[in-house]
Order: C-alpha cells, then sequence, then structure tokens
C-alpha cells in the first residue's frame, strides 16, 4: 500500500494544471487496472480527466478524486516521506491515501459485480465538469461512500454544510484623485459598505433558520493607480451554510444588496454551489459501518459533522445515502503538516471491504 502511495504522491496532479491531472488519472488508471483486475474508461470532460470501473449493474458507488489543492513543483519542498509511522507528502491524505484504500479494499473482494468507481479530477474546484456524472451515477445507486479524508481520530463525516460562491463586483468611476476626486465614484469605498452589509447576513439566517451559517469575504482587489479613485472594485465571498433552507435564505439576502453610494453599480454572480450533507443521508449507513468495525475488533466508530464540504454532498442532494471519511486517518489537509498515519491503511481498507460487502 505504501508503494502504491508513493506512486500517486509523486505524480502531482494541481486541479488548474490539466496536463498534470491528465497524467495523474493515467496513473491512478493503472493502478486500479493492477488491482482491479480490469482497465477504467478515461472520461475527459471539458479538458479535466476522469476514471470510472463499472461492474455490472450499480448499487454502490465509491467515490474519490485523484486532484489536489498543491501547485505543481510542491513536491521540492514537501517530498514524499515515510519516517517513524507517518506518510507525507502533497495530496497524500487529502486524499490520495483514500484510493490507495479503496483499490486494495476492492481487490480483497470474491466479486465487483454491483459495483461503480468513480475517480474525478476537479473535486478541489468544486467539481464543475464533474457533477453531472456524480449526480447521475448517484440517482442509480442505493448507497454511496466517499473515500474523503476522516475527520479528527478517524471518525467518519456524517453530516457536511453546503457551500455558496459569490462573486460581487462593484462598478463606479474613475478620476484623478488629486485634481478631481470629488467626479469619481469610489469602487473601494462602496466594496467597504458592502462587507459591512455582508457582517449582517450570516446573523439574520441565524436568527430565522438556526445557527451555522457563515459567510466569509475572501479575496479582494480595487482599483489600477495610487493616483486614481478606483472605478472596479472585486470581491469573493464563501458561504457555509447548515441547512438547505439556511442556503436559499443566504441567497436572497446576497442578492438583495444594494449599492450606498450614488453612481455605483453592483454585479453578483455566484449562488449555491453543493447542498449540505444531512446527517439523515448517513444514519444508516453510518449504523452499519460501526457495526462491521466492532466485528473486526476496530472499537467504537465515531461520526462528525465538518463544516468542509465534498462530492459526497452532490449524491446526498441527488436523494442517495451517503456515507463520507472513509479515507485516511492523519492530518493537515491543504496544508504545510499534511499527513496520513501508515498503520491504519489496512484498517481502514478492511473495514471499507466489509461495509461493501455488507452493501451487497
Amino acid at each position: 500500500m505504501l508503494a502504491d502511495l508513493e506512486e500517486l504522491v509523486t505524480c502531482e496532479s494541481f486541479s488548474a494544471d490539466h496536463a498534470a491531472v491528465a497524467r495523474s488519472g493515467r496513473v491512478v488508471a493503472e493502478q486500479g487496472r493492477r488491482l482491479l483486475g480490469t482497465p477504467p474508461r478515461t472520461l475527459d470532460i471539458g479538458g479535466v480527466t476522469h476514471v470510472r470501473w463499472t461492474f455490472g449493474t450499480p448499487r454502490v458507488l465509491l467515490l474519490g478524486h485523484h486532484d489536489t489543492v498543491w501547485p505543481i513543483g510542491s513536491l521540492k519542498t514537501h517530498p514524499w516521506s515515510v519516517e517513524q509511522g507517518v506518510a507525507r507528502g502533497p495530496g497524500v491524505f487529502d486524499m490520495k491515501a483514500g484510493l490507495v484504500q479503496l483499490f486494495h479494499a476492492l481487490a480483497s473482494l470474491p466479486s465487483l459485480d454491483g459495483l461503480c468507481v468513480l475517480v474525478t479530477g476537479d473535486e478541489e474546484t468544486g467539481s464543475d465538469t464533474s457533477r453531472q456524472l456524480i449526480e447521475d451515477l448517484a440517482r442509480q445507486c442505493s448507497a454511496t461512500l466517499v473515500l474523503e479524508p476522516s475527520a479528527p481520530g478517524g471518525a467518519l463525516k456524517t453530516s457536511r454544510k453546503g457551500v455558496s460562491l459569490y462573486d460581487i463586483t462593484v462598478h463606479g468611476r474613475a478620476a484623478h484623485s488629486g485634481l478631481e476626486p470629488e467626479k469619481g465614484v469610489n469602487a473601494a469605498t462602496e466594496l467597504a459598505h458592502q462587507l459591512l452589509a455582508l457582517q449582517t447576513v450570516a446573523g439574520t439566517v441565524t436568527a430565522s433558520t438556526g445557527p451555522g451559517t457563515t459567510v466569509t469575504p475572501t479575496l479582494m482587489s480595487a482599483g489600477t493607480a495610487s493616483n486614481t479613485v478606483p472605478a472596479r472594485a472585486e470581491l469573493s465571498v464563501d458561504v457555509r451554510v447548515p441547512t438547505a433552507g439556511a442556503q436559499e435564505a443566504v441567497d436572497q439576502l446576497v442578492r438583495s444588496l444594494r449599492p450606498h453610494l450614488p453612481g455605483a453599480r453592483l454585479e453578483i454572480d455566484g449562488g449555491p454551489n453543493r447542498p449540505p450533507l444531512d446527517a439523515a443521508a448517513s444514519q444508516r449507513l453510518f449504523a452499519l459501518a460501526a457495526e462491521q468495525a466492532d466485528r473486526l475488533g476496530m472499537g467504537p466508530l465515531t461520526q462528525a459533522a465538518v463544516g468542509g464540504a465534498s462530492d459526497g454532498n452532490y449524491t446526498a442532494g441527488a436523494g442517495c445515502p451517503t456515507l463520507d471519511g472513509l479515507g485516511a486517518v492523519g492530518d493537515g489537509a491543504h496544508a504545510d503538516h499534511e499527513h496520513v498515519l501508515t498503520a491504519t491503511l489496512p484498517a481502514r481498507a478492511r473495514l471499507l471491504a466489509h461495509l461493501v460487502g455488507a452493501l451487497r
């Protein structure tokens, strides 16, 4: 398993580099072919490489991704290593170790009939090219198992917040900032007013739908020169919501934003990206997984609700019971300390194999 993990980690697969994702897709396809005994179908959708295996009529969807947030060249600063039971490298935790566990788990089964394996190449950027494929497959299946990394301590992820993403553009009017600033409409100042307005959105939604909603301004830019009133300013906003009702309420409030300065104009793009993964969608599958963990002597299995989203949000939103976080045990997704505890790899693969067996 460590050799296979090294093979995946050392093939860098930054989401924005489609050529790198294509190379990674070929490595994933070959590793899966060797362990599953059959080549996959490689899908190029919008220039992004996805890999899929289908065995008979699918009833269980096993879902993962091979792209990472790490730019090409990250291996130079974060090299592959295994020391004292800890594996490190870009994407090792999120989520290449989950793919290794997936392949080895399925390789141990006497039959793969009824399974579909989908490994996408754009999860980290919102699954724009794979969402339709994911949802279509989920609607055909009675369960989805997601190989995203576990929550702290190996907990499975039984609830995920939904995600909405917005881009707010302020259109003002340029003017010389020294000679006649009064003739301009300062887009940066207008953007500041919108930042203050956004501060109230989460509180308003929480008061009406319950706690858990966050509205976070992230990227901002304004202006073109130090002596010019900015004619344009841009803001990206990340929204996390616990329920579909909260997601809809935020959307209405963001779209109701109005300019504060005379002459300014707002352009609001984006909206809901991933629906929430409600705990009810995971309840039965978690109980089954906990039962299998007990039989394997793995101790009590724990569960967690998390703010991050995954493609499991899409499968649950499509009406398919979904259990997430079945992948690696470790920490540091997207961070310098990203790592996997190697001793847990075989046990997690065994748990997955027994869970798949129980579902069929």
